[in-house]
């Protein structure tokens, strides 16, 4: 369960006091997730997400983020909405942690990725980045390129020990996308905008056969779009033995061509990109794996998952490489 901080109930009380959404029926921690503490809130009003922010969220960015899913809503993007409470405030503090309570969308998130999910995916993730493109405010990827060569570095003392020779097996890799990465090195940029970042299947809710909402934007940005497209190939296109699944792939972009036209050089970009997205979730969860505490409520996500995805990539010089 991903519940880093304990809330007590004297301190979840005082804390609802400060909002008009009912009486509390009950609460519970959420499993889902591994970066914040959240918690289900039932009142007799209806159901609620109370969010305490930890780790690599910067307090200071909580109103990009909380303003980007209200801008979003505003646009037709079915995404959580912050909760203010009777002073008109959707940010407060609670155990000491940052805290907000936003509304609870209907769905279920699909515990096994089928086709009929990807192309309403894509077609959900295009329309994001639509409604992004008059989101002004911009914030920058934390966790892009630049920061993965100091990610892995302070992975040194254990990556080995997930796996012997993953530490120079990671450096080669990063030596290889790095130069190659839109607009490193006169490298021709990509068209950028607002981009969710982390649009794993536990973020998508289906309901009906399409797409209820979109959920979990604390790594959302500003960036290249085709990037986002490039975290979802990995997150979604991929089976449980380590295999690409061209059929899960072309359906996904299909889905995402009907709201917005990949050009040419984004489709050039693909691969390395597909490469970046891999590394990137590949360090981080191999951070956590080394770095989280025994006692957290928590179960890291195993790196290695994200090592085979890196190696497909590395191995695909084109688009026209994934069958695509």
């Amino acid at each position: 369960m991903a519940v880093y901080t304990d809330v007590s109930d004297e301190a979840l009380q005082d804390f609802l006091a400060d909002f008009a959404i009912g009486d509390l029926v009950s609460f519970r921690g959420i499993a889902e997730g591994v970066e914040n503490t959240n918690f289900q809130l039932r009142t007799t009003e209806g159901d609620f997400i109370l969010t305490l922010y930890e780790k690599r969220v910067n307090a200071r960015e909580l109103p990009w983020f909380l303003g980007l899913m209200q801008h979003l809503a505003r646009e037709g993007v079915t995404c959580p909405q912050p909760v203010a409470d009777r002073r008109g405030e959707t940010l407060k503090t609670l155990a000491g942690r940052p805290a907000a309570i936003t509304t609870f969308l209907p769905g279920v998130w699909p515990r096994t990725v089928r086709g009929e999910h990807c192309r309403p995916l894509g077609r959900a993730l295009a329309q994001l980045h639509a409604a992004g493109r008059s989101y002004a405010p911009e914030r920058a990827n934390a966790l892009g390129p630049t920061a993965w060569a100091p990610l892995l570095q302070s992975c040194a003392g254990g990556a080995n020990t997930v796996q012997p020779g993953l530490q120079a097996e990671l450096e080669q890799a990063l030596a290889r996308i790095v130069p190659a990465w839109p607009g490193h090195g006169g490298n021709p940029t990509l068209p950028r905008g607002q981009i969710h970042a982390d649009l794993f299947p536990d973020n998508v809710f289906f309901l009906n056969h399409g797409v209820s909402g979109l959920i979990d934007f604390y790594f959302a940005c500003t960036d290249y779009l085709a990037y986002d497209v490039a975290i979802c190939l990995n997150a979604w296109c991929f089976q449980p033995d380590g295999a690409f699944n061209v059929t899960f792939a072309r359906q996904m972009l299909l889905g995402y061509e009907e709201v917005r036209k990949l050009d040419e050089a984004e489709c050039y970009a693909m691969p390395v990109l597909a490469q970046g997205a891999a590394m990137r979730f590949l360090l981080t969860r191999l951070y956590d794996w080394i770095n989280t505490p025994a006692d957290a409520l928590v179960t890291p996500k195993n790196p290695l998952d994200y090592l085979k995805r890196l190696r497909f990539h590395l191995a695909t010089q084109t688009v026209g490489g994934y069958g695509l």
